[in-house]
């Protein structure tokens, strides 16, 4: 008599199970699936679509307040900014054996003003420890003014702590030599006609500690 009421009993829990199962499995997913969504929702809710443009904005105010005039004229113009090799005075760094091209978020590039050979990329990145919407990427000015103030205050320092590449590995060899023809001819123009072209381009929406990077 046990033995059957002990059977009757299983064979009542496992249809019970076979009916249930498949609104237990949907709830279980609809609750991994609220689970896996709310983090999203959330900074859905947070996010300001202005935010990285006016941190953009007050990079950029930063930078030029740091660099000499005619740097951030070179920022402003063509995107990127040429460091001296020894980190002499302009007016006594042309003839300077290497220099660097800084560009926002790419390694550091030297390369030789004569002759426009390239030498090495240095991988270095400057994170945004403060990370307000989980992103440690800085925005485009301060990553480059955070390279600029490394060369400037121990160039060996920063030279001996980054990554050290063959050119060619991250930035693309014929963007640099583009990039130096472009400096060549902006060294040459009248500032004005360059800086109203720029101004123009961004009216229409065209275009510290050191951590070792990939």
């Amino acid at each position: 008599m046990l033995l059957a009421l002990g059977t009757a009993a299983i064979v009542l829990v496992v249809l019970m199970w076979e009916l249930c199962r498949s609104h237990v499995l949907a709830a279980l997913r609809r609750m991994r699936e609220r689970l896996r969504t709310r983090p999203r929702e959330a900074a859905q809710v947070n996010y300001d679509p202005g935010r990285e443009r006016r941190a953009e904005q007050r990079a950029r105010e930063l930078l030029r307040s740091c660099v000499e005039p005619s740097d951030w004229e070179m920022y402003r113009d063509l995107g990127f900014l040429r460091v001296w090799g020894g980190l002499g005075e302009r007016e006594h760094a042309a003839g300077a054996s290497y220099a660097y091209l800084i560009y926002p978020h790419r390694p550091i590039v030297a390369y030789v003003p004569q002759t426009g050979a390239l030498l090495n990329e240095y991988c270095v990145a400057f994170p945004d420890h403060s990370r307000p919407y989980g992103s440690a990427r800085l925005p485009d000015a301060d990553d480059v003014l955070a390279k600029w103030m490394a060369l400037k205050a121990d160039e060996r320092r920063l030279i001996d702590e980054a990554n050290m590449h063959l050119p060619g590995r991250q930035v693309d060899p014929d963007r640099v030599r583009r990039d130096l023809l472009r400096l060549s001819r902006w060294e040459r123009e009248p500032r004005g006609v360059v800086a109203r072209g720029a101004e123009r381009a961004q009216a229409g929406g065209g275009a510290p500690g050191i951590v070792r990077a990939a």
